[in-house]
């Protein structure tokens, strides 16, 4: 993100209104690279085509804000890699991180990875480091730490169903894995802050926290999202695309101010329901307008959530969720154009 666009994403958090309200998409491996013209294999394995396709993203979009910018990464295996999950890496498809903890009772046997050395995470952040100078360049800075959520990670590291059915037949041992994973991530996070500088946000995604009540929420996710976001930074961003209604009231004490949504998520709700104290991300849907939709499906999509909007404070259009494959720069115009011309 260069300067500028830091300057309005904090003024729209502080509660600023613009007109015309600014954009903004979470765009990585599942858009970027076929959008660009390459596999994902290529995009994850070579520096060069990894930095030319960010770079002509915001070339091509100067009204959009990316986050988190230059996102270094690779798919779902990021994290889980570095506690043993094998990763599988098809040419054109999204990578997979294979489970790696059969039973609730080899959670015993886990240790805490070692941030600088294990995993992918050492790729990711050389990456960035070999790139810093040429993203510089561009006018952008790295601006975010960025992680999958503990509650994500552990569902690759078990398996979903057996990771959900863990919180609530083991709930000793789930919170012995979600602590070490949570350790992990706090230094994994202060690890990418102590590189660069810049950093002075941070963007954590789990969808996971959209399948389980709210009393499950209260004990396996509040106290651990607390600590990863109750840290020293001005932007606390987290992206939960599946069901975030048992979550959204514990969003302010957790510490979040920026939210990014599924696309069936009514913004009004969610902001009478945080008392307008998080700022949201959102939210027409991403597959079936923005990817799919006709021109005048998108713009008939903008409109309405623009003009059904009560209040325009603390707003950033989007979809909900990341931008999804598919998005031709065509559509991604229309979206622009629209928004521009309300």
């Amino acid at each position: 993100m260069t300067d500028h666009q830091w300057r309005i994403l904090i003024d729209v958090i502080n509660g600023e209104v613009f007109d015309p309200l600014p954009m903004g998409f979470i765009i990585d491996s599942p858009w970027l690279p076929n959008w660009y013209g390459i596999s994902v294999l290529d995009y994850f394995s070579n520096d060069d085509l990894w930095f030319n396709a960010n770079t002509k993203a915001i070339e091509t979009f100067p009204e959009v804000m990316f986050l988190p910018g230059f996102w270094s990464e690779f798919g779902m295996c990021s994290e889980p890699s570095a506690f043993g999950s094998r990763s599988s890496f098809p040419e054109n498809e999204f990578p997979h991180a294979h489970k790696c903890i059969y039973s609730i009772e080899e959670v015993k046997e886990i240790k805490k990875p070692n941030a600088e050395t294990d995993g992918f995470g050492p790729f990711i952040l050389n990456r960035l480091k070999i790139n810093k100078s040429r993203i510089e360049d561009t006018g952008h800075k790295i601006r975010f730490s960025v992680s999958r959520g503990p509650l994500n990670i552990a569902s690759y590291l078990m398996g979903t169903t057996e990771f959900l059915t863990a919180i609530m037949t083991n709930p000793s041992e789930s919170h012995t894995l979600i602590r070490i994973i949570t350790d992990y991530l706090l230094e994994w996070h202060n690890l990418q802050k102590d590189t660069f500088p810049d950093i002075d946000g941070i963007l954590i995604l789990d969808d996971i926290i959209g399948f389980i009540s709210s009393e499950q929420f209260k004990e396996f996710g509040l106290p651990y999202f607390s600590e990863l976001f109750n840290r020293k930074g001005t932007i606390k961003f987290l992206h939960n695309d599946a069901n975030c209604m048992e979550s959204i009231n514990y969003l302010p004490k957790m510490g979040v101010n920026l939210f990014n949504m599924g696309y069936e998520t009514d913004m009004n709700q969610l902001g009478h329901i945080t008392n307008k104290k998080v700022t949201l991300l959102g939210n027409i849907p991403p597959r079936d307008i923005l990817a799919n939709g006709t021109t005048e499906e998108i713009q008939q999509s903008v409109q309405e959530l623009v003009k059904g909007l009560r209040d325009r404070s603390c707003t950033l259009l989007s979809c909900g969720g990341g931008m999804p494959p598919g998005v031709t720069t065509e559509n991604l115009k229309v979206f622009i154009n629209a928004v521009l011309n309300i």
